[in-house]
């Protein structure tokens, strides 16, 4: 894949925008609604929310780390690799969301969970929105970051940022699934 870089950053605030207007109308729903479960493996809207929290508690402060040490300056086109542009294009939603295993660390199944989750979302997608904006100066090719299940993968600053938010876009999605089936269940 190849963008211009602005184009391509531009996308990415516009898709978390998105998320925390979402995640912002989820909060005037009820907490027992936000807990509903269709079964005991499934996930809540709660659980969902929370499996973007963890990983955002690990990708965000990468992110920053690698713009705050980059050096190389930003380029007007972004070109994927080609690992990074599988994870990313493997993360964005579809018609029918193909079901991926969940590393045991990053599963909130079965936790007690409140609207604090949501809080917490909304709070790491304003950080999002503004390592977007301090990324613009930095080279979205050249700036490296580790990955969640190994350091020693280093995937572009671009793809990083895509594979993010479209997998916060994929489970916002899944939540958003499961707060209409929860809607019609109490009817």
């Amino acid at each position: 894949m190849k963008v211009q870089t602005e184009v391509l950053v531009t996308d990415l605030l516009n898709r978390t925008n998105q998320l925390i207007r979402e995640a912002e109308e989820l909060k005037t729903k009820p907490e027992e609604a936000l807990n509903y479960k269709e079964h005991a493996e499934s996930w809540s809207v709660l659980e969902c929310l929370e499996h973007l929290n963890l990983y955002g508690r690990f990708y965000l402060p990468e992110i920053k780390k690698r713009i705050t040490a980059s050096s190389s300056a930003s380029e007007p086109v972004f070109k994927s690799g080609w690992l990074g542009n599988y994870f990313a294009n493997s993360m964005l939603p579809k018609e029918k969301l193909n079901k991926m295993k969940t590393f045991k660390n990053m599963n909130p199944l079965n936790s007690k969970l409140d609207k604090k989750v949501i809080d917490e979302f909304i709070i790491q997608q304003r950080e999002m929105l503004q390592l977007l904006e301090a990324s613009r100066k930095v080279s979205l090719n050249k700036t490296r970051t580790a990955i969640s299940i190994s350091k020693l993968i280093k995937l572009k600053l671009g793809d990083t940022f895509r594979f993010v938010i479209y997998h916060n876009q994929r489970h916002m999605v899944q939540a958003l699934r499961l707060r209409s089936v929860t809607l019609l269940q109490n009817q």
